[in-house]
């Protein structure tokens, strides 16, 4: 519709105090014009008009560059009159411009885009990350673990020794122990691989701990570990102000999370590497049933193995891979097992473990 429109309105200029009472016009060609009975008309520009607030019954309207106008529009306008007014404010600019269900909907469909990338993001990007990023990478999220990580001479022989024998050639895989009483394993970035004192003291023989051992290894070969340290980033944004005892920086590498698929690769690593070096598999067989025992396969304080494939399933895998008549060695000798369990204690500088 071209033709005229109108509404019954109030004003103040501005100018005075005086309240003027007249009609809102929709006139031909688009344009909004207040008329009042004893003056001229007064165009309005409708791009200058800006919705102040909404009272009972009533809609209060600024114009701007002018201070203190105010037009009153009670109850509703003629549709045509209403398309030129600005739409009230009532959730922010842009969803009154679209209505809160379209914003809703828009957004809902932006988080699901942006959910979808970080989730599908570290599978490709964190292959991708160059060696010697990981290794400052790791170096900054370790260092000497707060003086927690334990040394003998014998001790890093022996873990040494076991690691070239899981993992020949390549870079060398360091590997250490952490005064952390818990049944932990974790690798990190820059082939850095921790045992947590708790799983070395709860090792039942060193084919065992070549069994952990190997698994780690196997994400650090697969370049599972920097995948699942930036699947962690939000977490550890999130936590970072926390604080900065140990206790965080213990539980944040404890928590570094792979995929089942990961985990999965790491236990046939595992297992392939063992075989190579010909230690039995039925030492990771014996540590998953003992773990399983004690946790019911429930995530529980047995962290090492909350996010992994089920501990029977993979008791089961080790006990087949061990091949009847094939012969085996122990992963150490007992005067080297004794070296790794007695590093903690031996170690007279370093620290205990504590959560503050």
């Amino acid at each position: 519709m071209t033709g005229p429109a109108e509404v019954p309105v109030s004003w103040y200029d501005g100018r005075s105090a005086l309240r003027h009472d007249g009609l809102l016009c929709r006139e031909a060609g688009g344009r909004l014009v207040l008329r009042h009975p004893h003056a001229e008309g007064i165009e309005l520009g409708a791009e200058e008009l800006v919705f102040r607030e909404e009272r009972p019954g009533e809609r209060v309207y600024g114009l701007q560059g002018t201070t203190g106008f105010r037009l009153l529009l009670k109850g509703e306008a003629p549709s045509e009159i209403e398309a030129l007014l600005p739409r009230p404010a009532r959730y922010g600019r842009w969803i009154d411009r679209f209505g809160l269900v379209r914003a809703a909907l828009g957004f809902a469909v932006v988080s699901a885009a942006l959910t979808a990338v970080a989730l599908t993001a570290p599978s490709w990007l964190g292959p991708l990350i160059p060696p010697s990023w990981e290794r400052r990478m790791g170096e900054a999220m370790v260092g000497d673990f707060g003086h927690r990580i334990c040394h003998t001479r014998a001790g890093d022989a022996a873990l040494a020794r076991l690691a070239a024998k899981l993992d020949p050639g390549g870079e060398p895989i360091r590997v250490g122990v952490a005064n952390v009483p818990i049944v932990n394993a974790v690798a990190l970035p820059g082939g850095q691989v921790l045992l947590f004192n708790g799983l070395v003291q709860g090792a039942q023989d060193p084919d065992e701990i070549a069994a952990v051992l190997a698994h780690e290894i196997g994400h650090v070969r697969k370049r599972h570990v920097m995948t699942a340290r930036l699947r962690q980033f939000g977490v550890s944004v999130l936590t970072a102000g926390a604080g900065t005892g140990l206790g965080n920086q213990a539980f944040g590498i404890a928590q570094l999370g792979y995929s089942r698929e990961a985990e999965s690769e790491a236990d046939a690593f595992a297992r392939a590497r063992m075989a190579q070096a010909s230690i039995s598999p039925e030492g990771g067989a014996r540590f998953f049933e003992r773990e399983r025992k004690k946790s019911g396969d429930e995530p529980g304080w047995a962290s090492w193995l909350q996010s992994h494939p089920a501990s029977l399933d993979r008791e089961k895998a080790f006990h087949a891979a061990a091949k009847k008549g094939v012969a085996h060695t122990p992963a150490l000798n007992g005067r080297e097992f004794a070296a790794i369990r007695g590093m903690c204690r031996e170690d007279k500088t370093v620290k205990e473990f504590g959560l503050f």
